[in-house]
């Protein structure tokens, strides 16, 4: 047997840079947890640019003074937000938690009435699914009641570790100074220490990776804080004319994690609340929720396409693929980061997949 030793020459090198960039990536990507405050303070200095900018044009102030009146307001704003939302998570959280157990005895004894009160003669259904039935919508239960538990839990516990917080929070606070006002000279720093090829190559990809996953992610994320403000304002509105609703905040940040699903959306949350609100007798309850969701719907249908590409490139089976293996790897947080990861790889590799991933490694030509 011959082989040709430079077309797996070729091969292996092919295979190789596939491996290095997929190795760089996940050690990007652990960098950029471990380096999270830096990380948070770039993505709020993107975010604060074009007001900077606007001020130095309005005002002919210098990039310093402007970047710094920003600061200063945006600082205020995030710290003020802060401390309402620490305080006001402890505060629903832990009194969530001291009546999980009542929440949970009440929705076992809703379900099992509807089970009880559902003619299952109907169907012909033996008494061993009936029981198979009863103890699975048990396990569900005590399965959904244990994740509330240990969330909350965790929050609790963060929440408590404020010496690590505020350190985080400080660290964050000054990089986005330093990161605003010395802008020009910190890119200065970074293009004299890398050499020009690495600039160029480096440069393309950032500039393709920004355009794409930046514009995804600061249109998904102005659709999920309009969402959460429209929620939590209207839940809060709820609980003050009189209807049962006790956590306005964490209900209204569930609907926002849930919204900033690519394939769900606060639907998933709204529905099944005001289903359970119906079955428990508060109807009115149940409506306003409704109410709720298509003012967020429509609120969002008039804003996605302005702020959103209709095809960014990702097919939905591929986005589901992708939150699938998020939350298989690093669990809920998965959820969001899968897709987010999908893009930026989709992006490095996107000559490979236009001409096919195994065809360009292993063809011969």
């Amino acid at each position: 047997m011959v082989y040709d030793i430079s077309y797996w020459t070729r091969v292996g090198k092919r295979i190789l840079y596939v491996i290095f960039i997929l190795l760089g990536l996940y050690v990007g990507l652990r960098l950029s947890i471990f380096y999270m405050p830096f990380l948070v303070a770039f993505i709020i200095s993107l975010i604060i640019e074009p007001a900077i900018k606007f001020i130095m044009k309005k005002t002919n102030l210098t990039r310093r003074t402007s970047s710094i009146i920003i600061f200063i307001i945006v600082s205020f704003i995030i710290l003020g937000s802060l401390t309402w939302l620490i305080i006001t998570l402890f505060s629903e959280s832990s009194s969530l938690l001291q009546g999980l157990n009542d929440y949970y005895y009440k929705a076992q004894e809703i379900f099992g009435n509807i089970i009880s009160n559902f003619d299952f003669d109907k169907i012909h259904l033996s008494n061993e699914i009936l029981n198979v039935i009863q103890n699975s919508t048990d396990d569900i239960l005590n399965t959904i009641s244990n994740w509330v538990r240990k969330s909350l839990t965790g929050l609790i516990e963060l929440i408590t570790g404020l010496p690590s917080i505020a350190i985080c929070i400080g660290i964050t606070v000054v990089a986005l100074y330093f990161i605003c006002v010395d802008k020009i000279y910190i890119l200065d720093q970074i293009e004299h220490h890398l050499p020009k090829l690495w600039i160029k190559k480096i440069g393309t990809h950032l500039r393709d990776l920004i355009k794409t996953l930046g514009g995804y992610l600061k249109a998904q994320v102005s659709l999920i804080l309009i969402s959460f403000i429209i929620s939590l304002i209207g839940l809060y509105l709820l609980k003050i004319i009189g209807f049962n609703v006790q956590y306005p905040l964490l209900m209204a940040l569930f609907i926002g994690f849930v919204d900033a699903l690519p394939i769900l959306g606060s639907g998933t949350v709204m529905i099944p609340w005001a289903i359970i609100c119906g079955i428990n007798g508060d109807i009115k309850l149940g409506i306003s929720i409704i109410v709720l969701l298509i003012i967020m719907s429509i609120v969002r249908q008039i804003l996605e396409p302005k702020l959103v590409s209709k095809n960014i490139g990702v097919h939905p089976i591929f986005t589901l693929i992708a939150m699938y293996t998020g939350f298989k790897i690093i669990g809920i947080i998965g959820l969001l980061i899968g897709p987010i990861v999908l893009i930026i790889v989709k992006n490095i590799f996107s000559s490979l997949i236009d001409q096919g991933v195994f065809k360009t490694i292993f063809d011969k030509n």
